[in-house]
Order: structure tokens, then C-alpha cells, then sequence
């Protein structure tokens, strides 16, 4: 692939904690999302069409909901006590009550629902309709259809901004982080991304408010200063980069991708430094990170013919 940058020589600064055997298929998975309090990890296990709940603590399966087809993105709303979930292969969203896991309510989308993100602050979450390029807005509580905007051709991943209380989503083509107002659903700026082919993956710095874009059609990170709405710099990554997780108390971010190769970045000095580059399992092109212990999640499809997670740690 062009722009791909193999193995950097150093290992991967990880050790393996344990791998914990899923429920469903040996199939893919996407994204994921952790209640840090509640210390449970939601899995969209998009093959099976279930979103998996793994005890982060015991580190075992703790639950499954079945039924969401093609389950493609994930996010936890503790205040309220919901998990909400992008069911592609039937154009909704689909909420879950996090005690009883049962669905509450679903709600048509545009199509091919991807990224979503959750809105504490007013309530609502956006949905990235992939194939539409639009962000539908839904009331978090009720279900009720708030908005949908249309952005772009393509639209990737999206994530709250809570210091400005901004959506920022990714993009595609012309490759760009759209900046949009979840209560008047526009589009306020738009920060263009150089030298980066096919905006998909976001995570976010809040503390040096500082978004990082996974480029997949070309293998790079795109790093924006999104307080000053431009773009720092262009770096290298594995091949078809996808999910990206941040560590916010040890500045380091992890990028996955559909190589199977994961690059490790510090962002505690000045700039954005790659510490370490490396294959770690094939299809490992989803990742999350638990803010308490820093223990680092990788969904991975086959492993000794089943699914598991594979826990690693600084």
C-alpha cells in the first residue's frame, strides 16, 4: 500500500496480560467503547451481529445483545445508563439498557451507520451515515429524530468535543474534519487534512485539544490543533489504519489497522512522537485503552480457531 511503513525495529512497549476467549463466531470485529466507573467494555462484534460486554476487572465475557445486524459502531452514555450501537446491516440505531441489556429502542439512520458518539452535555447522539456522508442527530433519551446533515460524499468516524461542545467528524473526499453544532445540526468550520487519503478513524487529546485522524487509503495519522483549526503534521502508520485509542494519563496514543500492524505514539513532549511500530495479530484494526489501569483491548477474530480479546499493558 502506498505510504505504508513496515516494522519500526523496536517492539511494541506492551506485554501481554492474558487472552480472554469471546462469545460468537470467529468473525470481525469493530469498535469499541469502556465505562471506566462501571468497568465494563462494550465490543461491536459486527460478524456475529451482537455487541459482547467484557468485565474489565475479572477480565471475562459478562453479557452479549444479539439481534443488532452488522453491528458496526458503540458507545457508552453512563448518565444514563445506555449503551447505543450502529446496526448497519439494517440502516438504525439501536439503544441498550446497560443492566438488563435489552434493546429500549431503534431508530431509522441514512445509510450504512458507522461511527457514532454521545453528547452528555445535551443529550444526543450523532450518527455517521457512511454511505450518505450526513450525521444524523437523535435524541439520546427518547429516540426522538432531532436532525440530519448532510457534510460530504463520505463520512467517517465522529466524537464529542466537550470544551468547545462540538461534533468533529471525519470526512472524505476532499479530505477534512468537519466541525458541526449538534443543536442547530451545522457545519460552523471546516479544517482541511494535507497529505491524508480517506479520513475514517478519530480519537482525541482534550488537554492539548488536539484530534488525531486515521488515514486509511494512504497509511498516515493526521494530528490538528483543533483550538486553532489547523493541521500539525502528517505521520506514518500501518497499513489501512482504522480505530485509534488515546491514554490520556500516559499520552500515548495507539493507532490499529487492518495490517495487523499497530504504532505507538508519546505525546507528552513537544510534538507527536512515534515510539514504536509493530505487527501484533492479523485483522487487529480495533483497539481501546482502560483509563484506570492503562491496559490496552484488541478484539481479534481467530486465535486458536475462536475469538478473543487480547489484553496487553505498558
Amino acid at each position: 500500500m502506498p505510504g505504508c511503513i513496515e516494522d519500526t525495529g523496536q517492539p511494541l512497549p506492551l506485554r501481554q496480560v492474558a487472552d480472554i476467549r469471546l462469545q460468537g463466531t470467529a468473525s470481525r470485529f469493530d469498535y469499541q467503547d469502556i465505562d471506566p466507573e462501571a468497568r465494563r467494555l462494550y465490543l461491536a462484534h459486527l460478524g456475529a451481529s451482537q455487541v459482547q460486554v467484557i468485565d474489565i476487572d475479572r477480565l471475562e465475557p459478562s453479557g452479549s445483545v444479539s439481534g443488532i445486524r452488522d453491528v458496526h459502531g458503540v458507545t457508552v452514555a453512563p448518565d444514563l445508563g445506555r449503551v447505543f450501537a450502529t446496526a448497519t446491516g439494517t440502516d438504525q440505531l439501536v439503544a441498550i439498557d446497560t443492566k438488563t441489556l435489552g434493546v429500549i429502542y431503534r431508530v431509522p439512520t441514512g445509510r450504512f451507520p458507522d461511527g457514532v458518539a454521545y453528547d452528555p452535555v445535551h443529550r444526543l447522539v450523532a450518527v455517521s451515515n457512511k454511505d450518505d456522508g450526513s450525521e444524523t442527530i437523535i435524541d439520546a433519551s427518547t429516540g426522538r429524530l432531532e436532525a440530519t446533515i448532510t457534510i460530504g460524499r463520505e463520512v467517517g468516524n465522529v466524537l464529542f468535543d466537550p470544551d468547545q461542545q462540538t461534533l468533529v467528524v471525519a470526512v472524505t473526499p476532499p479530505d477534512a474534519l468537519a466541525l458541526v453544532d449538534p443543536t442547530t445540526a451545522s457545519v460552523t468550520r471546516r479544517i482541511p487534512l494535507s497529505g491524508c487519503h480517506g479520513a475514517h478513524g478519530l480519537a482525541e487529546d482534550r488537554s492539548q485539544r488536539l484530534a488525531f485522524v486515521a488515514c486509511e487509503d494512504n497509511a498516515r495519522l493526521a494530528v490538528v490543533d483543533l483550538g486553532h483549526g489547523r493541521q500539525q503534521a502528517i505521520l506514518s502508520v500501518g497499513g489501512s489504519p482504522d480505530v485509534l485509542a488515546y491514554d490520556a494519563g500516559l499520552g500515548r496514543l495507539y493507532v490499529a489497522s487492518e495490517s495487523g500492524v499497530v504504532a505507538v505514539f508519546d505525546t507528552t513532549g513537544s510534538g507527536v512522537h512515534k515510539l514504536a511500530q509493530a505487527h501484533l495479530a492479523a485483522h487487529a484494526h480495533s483497539v481501546s485503552v482502560d483509563p484506570r489501569t492503562h491496559r490496552v483491548l484488541f478484539p481479534l477474530e481467530r486465535v486458536g480457531g475462536h475469538p478473543v480479546l487480547r489484553v496487553l499493558r505498558p
